[in-house]
């Protein structure tokens, strides 16, 4: 076995001009910049994902919080529009007398029992009212009444547990024509939201009514009404637990507070009356930055028309925003506001953060203390290893390494002295594999010359195609430009002819009924040989017919020959593409200085019509038919006094085959070289004057796209003869 000792030493020598580093430094800065790196980036994405969290967390919180707003308002604010119907209703049924206060005013009182409302009351055209709600005391329902019982002035009566009247409470002026929603209904004639306004006699109370007109016949009777208090909106507000100082408010379309979850008032007071006021004015540090920053942004809130998840930052914190507006049928069009701060939610982010820096130092410090305790137990090992390794490279197969106390490095021993055993194995082992090698390599080198060939072979077929489509698309256009003005020249020799003979005619009766022309016609007469005139023009106009007809043909063949680029199925008599094929070759048929004229022989037998595919067979009867005329130049160059002929038959076989059969007498094929005539490429032609494709285009053709054969029969010196066998009908040749 061959010694590595020159191997080694070049190693050794290459390896002394990089720079060195002790394995204990090597084992303790990766270790420790792994831990830092990994614990950085663990803090730093930790920091990223908590940001993360932040937003979709507020984001989330704010749409659930709007979502809850939504619904209690659609719940809550559709309230006074059911009762006003449940009355409008009872009223139309005849269970309710409008004529009746008392029994009116114990009806709303009951209602009271049930909604959480602030009032109910219905006010007549004729200026009576009749209520019920908390009026005097909020923590108890009384009965209000202006009749002619009360002769103008309203009574408010004290109520026990049944809603009846205990006791007078409290008599005032009250005009309810006068009232705000009462005027807005009978102006709309339909159900309605009134604009928030002070509670009458009570102008430190914000409300809002809805006003639903009563007509009798068209006639006006009233109209019942439903307060509710906004501050009942904002004590629901607050019970709404968004964050430890995130706020909710909602306002009016012109940025009037309507209401909100802040400790203080949506309004103030001045003069012992609710005054409201403007969110960019609240008294809430909160809510006025957040209403600020939506009219910089939108313009006014009345551009808030869908729902927005903002975001901006006040005094360097960024506070988290929703909109949503809200609206109802009955005209209120409000836009809900929740804020959101991020500090709400960055507290234990911050101690965490904190936390993760203090135990990255110790784990960092930890780290370097524990890198130096374990790379000086590893390192000794590992040199007595790399000295038992320095001898092995020298050829000295005999080493041993002692055992350690340490697993891995006691393993590692093991599997070293193991190497010395296995090494001169491992080279014979490796002399089978580069044998094993050499035979696969040869195995993929063949497959991929298949690969090669398959590849040549398509691409000659598609050169081939291409080149024979172009020619078909040529003779084609050749064809239809020369067929116009020769059919238009052969009608008009027929009518030639028949005008000259009628022209004739007159003269022949000149002759006979004129006998004694004048000397000057005489003269002319004379001077043409009219005689001869008469017999020569016959001739000519024929040949010219002649000629047109010969044109025609060979444009109709022309036409048959171009169907070069025909992919469909179909049947066709191959005699016809023989003819349209012979007639492009013509040129090449005739006789030149070099040569005489090659004879074409036809034996064309009873051939019906082949199902195959037009352009594609011309394309192989082309192919033969010049291979043919190369044959026979090739032996005309070589030989002389030889008759040059191409013999081509057809004929049907007893198995419905259609066998054509193309011979030349030319020079012929060796025996040796006929196995490889049908293969890409190759030719025995001289160079640069065939590429070896046409018959391997027209193997393949016959074969895969006709399931036919293709045989070649030749003797050197005596000519070639190729039989082209196709069946009749090639789907039903495919199914036996």
């Amino acid at each position: 076995m061959p010694k590595p000792t020159t191997t080694f030493s070049k190693l050794h020598l290459s390896n002394q001009a990089i720079p060195k580093i002790s394995l204990q430094t090597l084992l303790i800065v990766p270790f420790v910049l792994q831990i830092f790196a990994a614990v950085g980036l663990t803090g730093y994405l930790s920091f990223r994902n908590g940001q993360k969290a932040i937003n979709e967390l507020a984001n989330r919180l704010s749409s659930e919080v709007s979502d809850r707003i939504d619904q209690h308002l659609d719940t809550y604010l559709a309230t006074p529009q059911q009762i006003n119907q449940i009355n409008a209703d009872a009223i139309k049924l005849g269970q309710l007398d409008l004529q009746n206060f008392p029994k009116v005013g114990h009806f709303f009182w009951k209602e009271m029992q049930v909604f959480n409302v602030g009032y109910i009351f219905y006010s007549s055209a004729q200026g009576n009212y009749v209520g019920s709600g908390y009026f005097l005391d909020p923590g108890k329902i009384a009965i209000d009444e202006l009749s002619a019982k009360t002769k103008g002035k309203t009574h408010s009566y004290h109520t026990d547990g049944q809603g009846n009247r205990i006791h007078l409470e409290y008599v005032y002026d009250y005009e309810p024509r006068n009232d705000l929603v009462y005027k807005q209904a009978i102006r709309s004639r339909k159900p309605i939201w009134s604009k928030i306004t002070n509670w009458e006699g009570f102008p430190e109370i914000l409300s809002i009514a809805s006003g639903y007109p009563i007509y009798n016949n068209k006639s006006l009777q009233g109209v019942l009404v439903v307060d509710i208090r906004l501050s009942q909106i904002s004590d629901y507000l607050r019970k709404i637990a968004v964050s430890s100082s995130g706020k909710i408010f909602i306002v009016e379309r012109d940025g009037m507070l309507v209401a909100s979850s802040s400790q203080e008032h949506p309004f103030k007071i001045t003069n012992k009356k609710a005054e409201r006021i403007n969110a960019v004015n609240s008294s809430d540090i909160l809510i006025k930055s957040t209403a600020t920053y939506l009219n910089k942004i939108f313009g006014s809130f009345r551009e808030i028309t869908e729902n927005h998840n903002l975001q901006f930052t006040e005094k360097g914190r960024r506070q988290f925003v929703r909109t949503a507006p809200w609206q109802d049928e009955f005209g209120l069009d409000w836009l809900v506001v929740v804020v959101v701060p991020e500090s709400d939610f960055t507290e234990q982010i911050n101690a965490n953060t904190r936390t993760t820096v203090l135990l990255c130092a110790g784990a960092l410090l930890l780290a370097v203390y524990l890198g130096f305790w374990t790379s000086g137990h590893i390192v000794q090992s590992i040199f007595t290893i790399v000295t038992a390794s320095e001898a092995i490279a020298a050829g000295k197969l005999d080493q041993k390494v002692p055992d350690s106390n340490v697993q891995e490095l006691g393993i590692l021993a093991g599997s070293f002295n193991c190497m010395a055993e296995q090494l001169r194995e491992s080279f014979a082992a490796l002399e089978n594999t580069n044998e094993e090698l050499e035979i696969r390599v040869k195995e993929r080198t063949k497959e991929l010359s298949q690969a090669l060939y398959n590849l040549q072979t398509t691409q000659s077929q598609l050169v081939q195609t291409e080149k024979m489509s172009s020619l078909g698309q040529m003779v084609a256009g050749i064809a239809h430009e020369i067929n116009n003005p020769v059919s238009f020249i052969h009608g008009n020799i027929i009518c030639t002819k028949e005008y000259i003979q009628e022209l004739l005619a007159i003269i022949n009766l000149y002759e006979k009924y004129y006998p004694h022309p004048t000397d000057e016609i005489q003269q002319s007469l004379k001077n043409c040989d009219m005689d001869f005139l008469k017999e020569d023009l016959e001739k000519m106009l024929n040949s010219m017919q002649e000629g047109t007809n010969r044109i025609k043909d060979i444009v109709l063949n022309l036409r048959n020959f171009s169907r070069l680029d025909e992919s469909q199925l179909k049947e066709v008599d191959l005699r016809s593409g023989l003819e349209s094929t012979l007639l492009i070759l013509q040129h090449r048929l005739k006789s030149s200085d070099k040569r005489p004229a090659i004879e074409v022989v036809k034996n064309y037998g009873n051939l019906p019509e082949v199902e195959c595919y037009p352009g594609l067979l011309n394309q192989v009867f082309m192919n033969i038919l010049s291979n043919a005329i190369d044959a026979i130049e090739e032996l005309q160059t070589n030989r002389t006094n030889n008759k040059l002929t191409i013999l081509i038959s057809t004929e049907m076989t007893a198995k419905n085959c259609a066998i054509v059969r193309i011979r030349d007498n030319g020079f012929g094929i060796a025996e040796n070289l006929l196995p490889k005539i049908f293969d890409p490429f190759f030719t025995t032609k001289p160079v640069g004057k065939g590429t070896g494709l046409g018959l391997s285009i027209a193997y393949q053709i016959v074969r895969d796209k006709h399931q036919g054969e293709l045989i070649c029969t030749s003797k050197l010196g005596e000519g070639t003869q190729f039989a082209i066998v196709l069946p009749q009908n090639i789907r039903c040749h495919k199914k036996d």
